[in-house]
């Protein structure tokens, strides 16, 4: 596998864009342009990370194709599309987005989001983004969230088959399940059951840690790895199973310092395990 995460770190070009990778020890990167940058931008730091032999793990298509603003859906649609070409241009392992919402909040809980119409909405929204621009080399893939389609492994593969595309796969990141106290206490099982049924279609993973409070009712927060009860290493055994490309990528971090800090448990837990990373 390949570890990579969020660089803090400033760099003007793609060779400083490398040292920083380095310097942390990645060999998987987020890249740093989006779809509108200036083509030969874009392409000095494709070559750049391929001469340095990092991984694009994936290029983020953040945005809301379940708004119930028509406008603002739409926009979100073409975005998807635009980010996907990119990807495709790139070569990265994955296009990624969660589904959306139909709440206010392009990342939020509403109740009509666990409706069989917006069910029907996510497969055709996602039909039209790969289908926009036909892929060869990419994949366009949907995160897990608790509050929206996919929240489980079982409602993943119910929209790979619905959706019905080969460029259609997984991004993972099983920390956005964690939703209960059984979960949490039991999050080795959850990880498993994601990669039993998942592992095929996984392109590219997130990596966090959580921490349940003790405070009623449940209080579930983000901490860095190491703080928080997240089994990595079952975790990083069951990624070790998968092509020995796939990135695991630091994620939610806000500073130097956490990476630093969240990267060193990583290759901490893997030691553990016997796995190379």
């Amino acid at each position: 596998m390949r570890l990579g995460g969020p660089v803090f770190k400033n760099f003007s070009n793609p060779q400083e864009w490398v040292a920083r990778q380095r310097e942390l020890g990645f060999t998987a990167v987020y890249f740093p342009c989006n779809f509108d940058a200036d083509k030969e931008e874009i392409n000095s730091y494709r070559q750049e990370a391929d001469k340095s032999d990092l991984v694009i793990a994936e290029v983020g298509a953040w945005s809301n194709p379940l708004s119930k603003d028509i406008s603002e859906a739409e926009k979100a649609v073409v975005y998807c599309q635009n980010q996907l070409a990119l990807a495709d241009e790139i070569g990265a392992r994955c296009c990624v987005n969660i589904a959306g919402s139909r709440g206010d909040t392009w990342d939020g809980p509403h109740p009509d989001n666990f409706s069989q119409e917006t069910f029907e909405r996510i497969v055709y929204t996602v039909r039209r983004i790969i289908d926009g621009i036909n892929p060869k080399h990419t994949y366009f893939t949907l995160e897990l969230m608790p509050w929206i389609y996919p929240d489980s492994p079982d409602s993943y593969l119910r929209l790979i088959e619905a959706v019905d595309r080969k460029r259609f796969a997984v991004h993972l990141d099983p920390v956005n399940i964690i939703c209960s106290p059984r979960a949490y206490y039991y999050n080795g099982d959850v990880i498993r059951e994601c990669f039993e049924k998942l592992g095929p279609y996984v392109k590219s993973c997130h990596a966090k840690d959580i921490l349940l409070e003790q405070a009623l009712t449940t209080h579930l927060n983000e901490k860095r790895i190491g703080e928080g009860a997240m089994d990595y290493r079952i975790y990083l055994s069951c990624l070790n199973k998968l092509d020995q490309d796939t990135p695991i990528m630091l994620e939610h971090l806000k500073t130097h310092e956490d990476v630093v800090f969240s990267a060193a448990n990583i290759r901490k837990y893997a030691a553990a395990e016997g796995i190379g990373i």
